[in-house]
């Protein structure tokens, strides 16, 4: 079969590239989606960590500090587009599993397209006017501040291809098909590597230099992506001719992306303010969080996998009216989430110090990083475990929920705590233990409200997309 080529039986049988996630066995179903997914997200992630290893190893701990406390404000702008992305996944996904949706399926992921190119670019855009201000925000270091207003102007020229593969990438998702998205971005993100070295070790230019092989790696991976819906037969096909917006889609997408996009980007807020308190510490602390972060995300990508299995699997059977399946779903990737995250946060303790080294080998940022892996990692299953309740609830179409449960046992939570902290008088410890104390509350209020819409759910009442 042709990488580009995404074929599907409108009979309920997944052919090559799909997975029928409304008939047979779940658990081989659920790997066959998520290990691909697993896999592209880690490399995603892998080949991002590398602006911030080149950096740390080639540019120094200033560089490192720098590239490392801009992720938050990054995150802050663009996910509120990134989170429409879960719209389109969730639903295409209702769509497929209905019959006689292939128009409404088209005009959704027309829609999609246009508006990741159109409100990438106005994002982008705004992004790079703001991005001054965004780093007084978080209070960024006199030694940091000009590196990264650097980076971050560099960085959104790239937004409207960021949008661009991540909706597509929903839309094959819907399908069952995590494959190509994960060719897609081994070819994309070994460019990224390639150019990372070449830039600031070759041409000396530092952070502009992975931000620029950023950009030019996302524009890659879009390229390929609308390549793919744009050869693909059936339902999926992509004409750029008719690029257009479709008010019911964009209604439909908007209903379940924009709170869940707002969800994002709520963390992204509580982790605004948590860097800021970070960076009244010195730049061997912010370096040394920054490595952290970036190694304790890792783990969370290999979880995030089984979160958007249980999105899509639910989607699809709420579709077929599968509803005892949709329960059997969340059963196996909590189970999932559980036994892979167990093992991978062993192994992130067990290694700490060898861990950091590999961003930056200054002891101090070793024993700085090494501090927020102990301090964070040994509560993440709270965490893994509530964002597959979260995308079971939204596979359910209760797209609200999610967004107000996180408002207050996380944005509101870490508000609070850090607002009761005084950093110039306790160690750095105090602000990571934010992390763990929000976890634990936000599993307890989702753990609820999912009884709650289980009951409906059984009933035959959920929500509608």
């Amino acid at each position: 079969m042709n990488p580009f080529q995404t074929r599907r039986s409108r009979s309920g049988q997944g052919t090559a590239g799909t997975v029928d996630m409304t008939h047979g066995p779940l658990l081989g179903k659920i790997l066959l989606f998520s290990l691909p997914l697993m896999a592209s997200n880690l490399l995603q992630l892998l080949f991002n960590t590398a602006d911030v290893v080149v950096v740390g190893r080639w540019a120094g701990h200033a560089s490192l500090a720098a590239v490392g406390s801009t992720s938050c404000v990054i995150n802050l702008v663009i996910n509120l587009l990134v989170g429409v992305s879960v719209g389109v996944n969730v639903v295409v996904a209702r769509y497929l599993g209905e019959t006689g949706r292939e128009t409404e399926i088209s005009n959704a992921l027309h829609t999609a397209l246009l508006l990741g190119l159109a409100g990438g670019a106005l994002l982008g855009a705004a992004g790079s006017l703001t991005a001054g201000w965004m780093l007084d925000l978080i209070a960024a270091p006199a030694d940091v501040r000009p590196l990264a207003l650097i980076y971050l102007r560099i960085y959104f020229a790239g937004t409207p291809f960021t949008m661009v593969y991540n909706y597509g990438a929903a839309a094959l998702r819907a399908a069952g098909d995590t494959q190509r998205p994960l060719i897609f971005l081994i070819v994309s993100g070994v460019l990224n590597v390639a150019l990372n070295l070449f830039f600031v070790i070759s041409l000396q230019m530092d952070v502009a230099g992975v931000a620029l092989a950023t950009v030019i790696s996302q524009g890659l991976s879009a390229a390929l992506i609308l390549a793919c819906l744009c050869l693909s037969p059936g339902e999926l096909h992509v004409s750029l001719r008719r690029l257009r917006v479709d008010r019911r889609s964009l209604k439909s997408m908007a209903r379940i992306g924009i709170p869940a996009g707002l969800q994002g980007c709520l963390f992204s807020l509580s982790n605004v303010v948590i860097q800021g308190a970070i960076n009244s510490y010195d730049s061997i602390v912010i370096a040394g969080y920054s490595a952290g972060a970036s190694i304790e995300h890792f783990v969370y990508i290999a979880t995030n996998a089984f979160h958007h299995a249980c999105q899509t699997f639910t989607s699809q059977n709420l579709g077929a009216r599968q509803h005892r399946r949709i329960l059997r779903t969340l059963h196996i990737c909590i189970l999932c989430t559980v036994v892979l995250g167990g093992a991978l946060c062993g192994l992130v303790l067990g290694l700490a110090r060898p861990l950091i080294s590999i961003y930056n080998s200054d002891p101090a940022v070793i024993e700085a990083g090494a501090a927020r892996l102990w301090t964070v990692v040994p509560f993440f299953l709270l965490f893994a475990v509530g964002d597959v309740l979260v995308g079971v609830i939204r596979g359910c179409g209760s797209a609200v929920a999610p967004v107000v449960i996180n408002l207050l046992t996380t944005c509101v939570l870490r508000l609070a705590w850090i607002q009761m902290l005084d950093t110039s008088a306790v160690d750095v410890t105090w602000v990571y233990a934010s992390y763990p104390v929000s976890w634990a509350a936000l599993l307890a209020v989702l753990a609820v409200y999912w009884l709650y819409l289980r009951r409906k759910l059984m009933a035959g009442k959920p929500e509608t997309a």
